[in-house]
């Protein structure tokens, strides 16, 4: 009985011009199926767009005006139809015929005079197909928009990781851990201002946050001095790309990967005589030119233990005379242009 009633919940759709032929598949479905009839292929295709298509379509295919392959080829070429399963039921018993139905997407190819037993179960059995097809469906769907999910924290989760590993080198002479937010808000400005498209330019600002992750390798005693270093004092503090490149390591994600490439270049100079490696003018990754200008302008505009802060126009005049010298000339003026935007940079995040 709950057979029955299952199925009794299906949508048969009978498409014949002859009413002979619909009365008798009237006859062999209905104490089985709810029916509706279509006497042409243009009827059948308004019908299977209705508000209640049916669950399968038995179709005839020597039809005037449209015949059944061209009524099959519409339905199947539209997606809100193509999945309803075709059974053609014709006189039409040449293997062409059939070959011809099965090409345009046909689930089975009934041949006329159809007997009862075989068109019972013919349908029943597409039926059943088609509920395990879209019950799949419905699985595959439900676990993409899982894994989708799972893959948006994982992601999220590596996102913040990232940022708080930058911030925790940031806490070791900026009790804030603002620096790092300030350079990564001018990076991601200089980025889209030199040209990088959106998704380059917030990897950028991702990965900038690690640029002084080496400085964790630094003593205190020499990171946090009052006053002037030693020279021996700067060669320890000069170490810090270095390390810094070899605490992210050579990692599969592209931001951690470019955090390291920002570690190592960030402190070279536009004429060599920066380190660890004096590259030179565009030898210096482009990621490291722009971080470059991003932390030295915060860092003489923020208070550290050695020195008091700058004034911004202080700090642009620098950056203006530095050009060509420590800074990649042209990001020097690209930076010199974005004054309103860094000051509101710096504003949203202040220390203290």
């Amino acid at each position: 009985m709950i057979e029955a009633d299952a199925s009794l919940r299906k949508r048969l759709l009978i498409v014949d011009d002859t009413l002979e032929n619909i009365d008798l598949l009237k006859e062999i479905l209905a104490p089985h199926y709810r029916l509706q009839v279509a006497t042409s292929g243009r009827l059948a295709i308004r019908v299977a767009l209705s508000s209640t298509p049916p669950d399968l379509i038995l179709l005839d295919i020597m039809m005037p005006d449209m015949d059944g392959y061209e009524t099959c080829q519409i339905l199947k070429q539209d997606p809100r139809t193509r999945d309803i399963p075709v059974l053609f039921v014709t006189a039409k018993s040449q293997v062409a015929d059939e070959i011809r139905g099965f090409e345009l997407g046909a689930a089975d190819y009934l041949i006329k005079p159809v007997s009862a037993p075989k068109v019972l179960a013919r349908v029943r059995t597409h039926l059943a197909l088609n509920d395990q097809r879209r019950l799949l469906a419905d699985e595959v769907t439900r676990r993409t928009a899982q894994l989708e999910q799972r893959n948006r924290e994982l992601e999220e989760t590596r996102i913040e990781v990232i940022r708080q590993l930058g911030r925790a080198s940031d806490y070791r002479d900026n009790e804030t851990g603002m620096h790092v937010m300030r350079v990564a808000g001018f990076t991601r400005l200089l980025a889209l201002k030199a040209g990088l498209c959106e998704a380059e330019a917030e990897a950028l600002q991702l990965a900038a946050p690690l640029h002084d992750v080496g400085k964790i390798g630094i003593p205190d005693v020499i990171l946090l001095k009052n006053g002037k270093l030693t020279p021996e004092e700067f060669e320890v503090i000069k170490r810090h790309p270095e390390m810094g490149f070899k605490i992210i390591g050579d990692q599969k994600s592209d931001i951690l990967h470019l955090g390291a490439e920002v570690a190592l270049t960030h402190h070279e100079k536009w004429n060599g005589s920066g380190y660890p490696r004096g590259l030179t003018g565009e030898g210096i990754p482009v990621c490291g030119r722009i971080v470059a200008l991003a932390d030295v302008y915060d860092a003489l505009t923020s208070i550290r233990p050695y020195k008091r802060s700058w004034s911004v126009d202080d700090a642009l005049n620098l950056i203006r005379a530095e050009a060509g010298g420590h800074f990649d000339p042209y990001l020097a003026g690209l930076f010199l242009e974005m004054r309103p935007e860094v000051e509101q940079v710096m504003r949203r995040y202040q220390d203290g």
